[in-house]
């Protein structure tokens, strides 16, 4: 009796312990439904900052028109100048962009992109491009506002003139309203961006 009765108690607690691990293997995965609740992704918000001209600018600025937001700076060698030809061959390929849609380039370099600096860099690109810089406030804001990670390379021990800045490369498309709608990581090509910008206002 006392044999089979453990053997009976061993096959409920192996049995129970299966089903346990089946439920968790099969259960729906909710802790990233906790993360983004709402659905609508974190990016974006209030801003101000200094434009090219010398002008003070925030957030509101730019509402009635979709605005494509990339960050880096005017002393990049090469990835910053590269997406933001990309960014302005997709809207130049686009009829009465000027009128659907703002670029704007935002600094995380302001102590070397003063607004005369950021006016003679964004000359290069497509018309009507914005510079964005300010105060180490201003831009600690926006970039955090836009979840954009930078830091000066090598840290304190950079060159004060010639430092490099690392940071994402990642451009966002806000719609008229100010909200989110999608991004275009590093490498997207100047068609893909133009297809999806578009389809996006033509919808």
């Amino acid at each position: 009796m006392k044999k089979s009765t453990a053997i009976l108690a061993i096959s409920c607690l192996l049995l129970a312990t299966g089903l346990g691990a089946s439920a968790l293997l099969l259960a729906p995965d909710t802790s990233r439904n906790n993360i983004v609740s709402s659905g609508t992704a974190l990016v974006g918000g209030p801003f101000e900052a200094t434009n090219q001209d010398g002008k003070r600018v925030s957030d509101k600025d730019f509402l009635g028109k979709h605005t494509l937001f990339y960050f880096g700076f005017t002393f990049c060698p090469d990835i910053c100048p590269a997406e933001l030809q990309v960014i302005s061959a997709a809207l130049s390929e686009i009829d009465g962009a000027e009128d659907k849609f703002n670029l704007a380039f935002v600094t995380i370099d302001p102590a070397r992109d003063t607004p005369d600096i950021m006016k003679q860099y964004v000359a290069h690109f497509w018309p009507g491009t914005i510079g964005l810089t300010g105060s180490a406030e201003d831009i600690r804001k926006i970039a955090s506002a836009y979840r954009v990670y930078y830091t000066k390379a090598g840290g304190e021990n950079a060159d004060k003139d010639s430092y490099l800045m690392d940071h994402s490369s990642i451009t966002y498309l806000m719609g008229p309203d100010g909200k989110f709608i999608r991004h275009f990581p590093f490498g997207t090509s100047a068609d893909d961006i133009r297809k999806a910008l578009v389809e996006i206002t033509s919808g």
